[in-house]
């Protein structure tokens, strides 16, 4: 099977095509930017590019987008031409080649307002039942994506599987108040317990959803960590999230005040990922148990796939206030 991957020059694009091509599976790359991954190169939005794209191929793999740090950069029409139309040209020509499945990378921060409970709430039990409240153009523009998808699945009988990802990037945090207290390990480390994933993992998911779209028709999956936590932990967790990670890893406290590391003091959300290991057989590999093992056995815990992939950035500027000009909230 032939699987066309969008987003080549990006991080997870790119680990994908290197896992593809590993595996001798024939695979095209194609960005808007050159890249050692991108075969061809163009937009998504031009119909004539994107259908000479298509030929041969039975699987897309949509992972381009504009993605939120881009939104002090770019203008809210530029993530309707690419989140938006981009993916609607994408189905269409899908459709018309007669693709097999279509898997769509969308994003935890398309729950948006529902991630962060007013102060004296517990923290938010997020599952894919939980409606999106979009607050910004980013998760607009991805909730509008997801529905083209849900859409041409049922109208036009494409076997489609959305998978909300968080957080994956290597980049540092893009809140200037986590990066001043927690250096990047710390703070990636601890979000595994809650709202990160390795890249690995994300690929493995990705992979799944190809093979088995047809099954399903139509799916949504968040793909998070596994988290240790259950829901009756929410409350103490938004206040006093040390204590609860302390209960039930009890080496934690130690192996961290050997790298000088600290957990957040409170959390505000935890991604579940329950219905991707039940209904999709996703078996991620890399969570907070994982990190411990390595924090142990003084290795790095990140998948050699994370570390051969590294850091991108997502812009060609260095900003003199931080990673990116803006510090949005969101997954």
């Amino acid at each position: 099977m032939s699987v066309l991957v969008t987003g080549s020059a990006g991080h997870l694009g790119e680990a994908l095509l290197r896992t593809l091509a590993a595996a001798g599976r024939p695979a095209l790359g194609i960005d808007i930017k050159p890249g050692p991954h991108t075969d061809r190169v163009g937009s998504i939005d031009d119909r004539d590019f994107v259908r000479s794209c298509m030929t041969g191929v039975r699987a897309v793999i949509h992972s381009a987008t504009l993605h939120k740090p881009h939104i002090g950069t770019h203008a809210n029409r530029d993530f309707i031409d690419t989140n938006v139309t981009g993916t609607l040209v994408l189905l269409e020509e899908a459709v018309s080649a007669g693709v097999e499945s279509f898997v769509f990378t969308s994003t935890t921060s398309a729950f948006g307002a529902a991630l962060t409970p007013a102060g004296d709430q517990p923290a938010a039990w997020i599952t894919e039942d939980v409606p999106p409240i979009p607050r910004n153009i980013y998760g607009v523009t991805k909730v509008a994506a997801e529905g083209l998808c849900e859409l041409f699945a049922r109208q036009n009988r494409l076997p489609v599987v959305v998978l909300r990802t968080s957080r994956f990037f290597p980049e540092a945090d893009d809140s200037a108040a986590v990066r001043d207290i927690y250096d990047t390990a710390n703070a990636q480390a601890n979000e595994l317990l809650y709202r990160r994933v390795d890249i690995a993992d994300v690929v493995d998911a990705h992979l799944l959803a190809v093979e088995r779209a047809a099954e399903f028709g139509f799916a949504r999956f968040i793909i998070s960590a596994p988290t240790p936590f259950d829901r009756d932990d929410a409350a103490v967790l938004r206040n006093d999230a040390p204590r609860v990670v302390a209960r039930l890893f009890p080496e934690f406290a130690d192996l961290y005040a050997a790298r000088g590391w600290t957990m957040f003091p409170g959390i505000d959300r935890v991604y579940v990922a329950k219905q991707a290991m039940t209904r999709l057989g996703w078996r991620p590999a890399y969570d907070f148990r994982h990190v411990l093992s390595c924090l142990a056995a003084d290795e790095d815990f990140r998948s050699p796939l994370a570390r051969a992939v590294g850091a991108k950035g997502y812009h060609d500027t260095t900003f003199a206030e931080g990673p990116y000009p803006v510090a949005p909230s969101g997954a």
